[in-house]
């Protein structure tokens, strides 16, 4: 197998990513969360730290307007945009998914006409294990993908609660990831041998698990934020803050893997 690439997101401060750049993390992964802080200077800076570096970025900007996102891509110069909104999978929703994919594709291509240079990650929802319904959502993943293929350079998995995509039950309204739940890992797989692109493994990767996941799916790299996070005094993780020992720990066992 070939070297696993270790992505760790949400990095927004500096001195974050200069410990996360020390460890040898190859990729660091920042967030625009809202059109207030689409010009926020720390990520400007995390970004900055990781092009010197030798390491690359990766901007994930939550932004409902095109123009929006044009803009903080210029401003941040990242090395990768990633775009991570909820596709349904359900069978009944073909339309609704349909439409999710062409306005993806839409976007997509005019940040490629926009930003030539750019490489454009698209997260692709696995639901987390044990969904009753798995032949009809592996069918919609692998049709997702190949729709969106042509227009993207890598892919991400994220765990998608429930698998019918109401944008409403996410951690993030509208957007998959973040939940720390593990996805479904024979879906992810079944994606990993049908891309033709490199496919990064994200949801609940955690030191405790990221061996056996490497194991089963065979990724290109894995990911992880919620489950490399420090926790607060009754064991919630909490947002934008590492845990670096457990940092250390994941990159040891993906080492090993």
């Amino acid at each position: 197998m070939k070297r696993i690439i270790v992505q760790i997101y949400e990095i927004q401060e500096p001195r974050e990513a200069e410990r996360l750049i020390e460890m040898g993390v190859e990729r660091i992964g920042s967030v625009i969360l809202s059109p207030d802080m689409l010009k926020a200077p720390s990520v400007r800076e995390v970004v900055r730290l990781v092009r010197g570096s030798g390491a690359k970025s990766s901007l994930i900007p939550l932004l409902a307007r095109e123009d929006d996102i044009l803009r903080a891509l210029d401003y941040h110069e990242p090395d990768f945009v990633h775009f991570c909104e909820s596709i349904p999978l359900d069978p009944g929703k073909s339309a609704q998914r349909d439409a999710v994919c062409a306005e993806a594709i839409r976007v997509q291509k005019r940040v490629k006409k926009e930003f030539p240079m750019l490489g454009i990650t698209r997260s692709i929802p696995i639901p987390e294990p044990g969904q009753t319904d798995s032949a009809s959502v592996q069918k919609a993943i692998l049709e997702i993908a190949r729709t969106l293929e042509p227009y993207t350079d890598g892919f991400m998995t994220d765990t998608l609660r429930g698998y019918g995509g109401d944008g409403s039950v996410q951690p993030v309204a509208g957007y998959v990831g973040i939940t720390g739940e593990v996805c479904d890992w024979d879906l992810a797989a079944a994606l990993v041998e049908a891309s033709r692109i490199p496919v990064i493994l994200a949801g609940g990767i955690s030191p405790e698990n990221v061996r056996e996941a490497v194991g089963r799916v065979r990724p290109a790299g894995i990911d992880s934020c919620t489950q490399t996070n420090a926790r607060d005094n009754r064991g919630r993780p909490i947002r934008f803050r590492k845990d670096f020992d457990r940092v250390g720990r994941l990159l040891e066992e993906v080492q090993k893997a």
